[in-house]
């Protein structure tokens, strides 16, 4: 038998890869899930209930079908269980606009060789340097569904019960901390960010009605210090911003500002030991090109030793959203090897 052959398969998917991604963010753009959802379960119905022709209508859904984004038994039309839950208008857990939110970085990416090339000196805060309110805004109503997500896990997975304060390191529109307040009544919490961020996540705190317990302070993490005396640190879904030794800085300030016997969470995308994947961590890294920033994908091992350096014990690594999200925590000692409090 003569040996396999290679092909350009693989790679002519990878390299048109972009036209699933517009195919799903037309959808999404158009309404075509929801309307699924309400009722259009027919090829001709799907034409009028978007507004575009019948011919257009059968492109996209022949396409959405191939994609495992829509299924047909008998010729009616459903979602698929991923879709229905994240893409149809209305439900409580809508991501479309984290889907649409991407879209605009298009272009730059077009360009991704011509950023690589560039000697231009990378910025510590990237592209957030020259944040307003308005981008900050505009970021956050696209993540705050996610975000939610995210935080309702952690509050579920994290025993709170016996802390009385948290600290959220870049912590956005707060989400942690807001499910962290919501599950546990006794709980106060600090969301830290930069100042543009801290307008927009004051809205997200107030309107789930936990401002009494959880404020948003301005703080530039590359200089500031942290507040000391919380119990819980959370830094998630932003170690790809930062280079290593950023994060071993904010690793390091953390353990200073936390009570004896405090823990850190770090939560985000994170690379396997020996940097070959997934990846997931590695195309948010990339990205950092384009915004000049100094960021690039960490691997487990790194953070654990971050951990190490700094002092916690007791460092553990595993899941917090399998195939997405890593998880290290760490505790801060109750006492110093001297045995005098730290």
């Amino acid at each position: 038998m003569s040996p396999t052959r290679e092909t350009t398969v693989r790679l002519q998917q990878m390299v048109r890869a972009y036209r699933q991604s517009a195919a799903l963010m037309a959808a999404v753009e158009l309404g075509l899930f929801t309307e699924v959802s309400k009722g259009a379960a027919k090829r001709d119905a799907v034409g009028k209930a978007l507004g575009i022709s019948p011919l257009n209508a059968e492109r996209l859904v022949t396409y959405c079908l191939g994609l495992g984004l829509l299924v047909q038994r008998d010729g009616v039309l459903t979602n698929a269980p991923d879709v229905e839950r994240f893409l149809v208008q209305g439900k409580k857990e809508y991501a479309g606009s984290w889907m649409l939110f991407t879209k605009p970085d298009w272009n730059d990416w077009g360009h991704l060789a011509d950023y690589l090339r560039t000697a231009d000196e990378p910025l510590t805060l990237g592209a957030y340097a020259d944040w307003t309110v308005d981008h900050a805004r505009k970021y956050h109503d696209a993540t705050y569904a996610i975000g939610m997500g995210a935080g309702s896990r952690f509050a579920k997975l994290v025993d709170l019960s016996e802390r009385k304060l948290i600290i959220d390191i870049g912590g956005g529109s707060g989400a942690y901390c807001i499910n962290a307040a919501k599950a546990y009544p006794h709980i106060r919490a600090i969301v830290l960010d930069l100042p543009p961020v801290v307008e927009v996540a004051r809205e997200f705190i107030a309107r789930n009605g936990v401002a009494d317990r959880v404020e948003a302070r301005a703080c530039d993490f590359t200089k500031d210090q942290f507040p000391s005396g919380a119990d819980v640190a959370v830094m998630a879904s932003n170690q790809s911003l930062y280079g290593a030794e950023f994060i071993r800085r904010v690793v390091h300030k953390t353990f200073d500002a936390l009570a004896p016997g405090g823990e850190m969470h770090f939560i985000g995308h994170l690379l396997n030991a020996d940097r070959t994947g997934p990846a997931e961590p590695a195309q948010w890294a990339l990205g950092q090109a384009i915004t000049r920033g100094t960021g690039h994908a960490h691997a487990v091992s790194d953070v654990r030793g971050y951990f190490e350096a700094a002092g916690f014990v007791n460092v553990w690594d595993g899941d917090f959203l399998p195939n997405m999200l890593e998880w290290v925590r760490g505790t801060k000692p109750a006492k110093d090897v001297a045995g005098i409090p730290g």
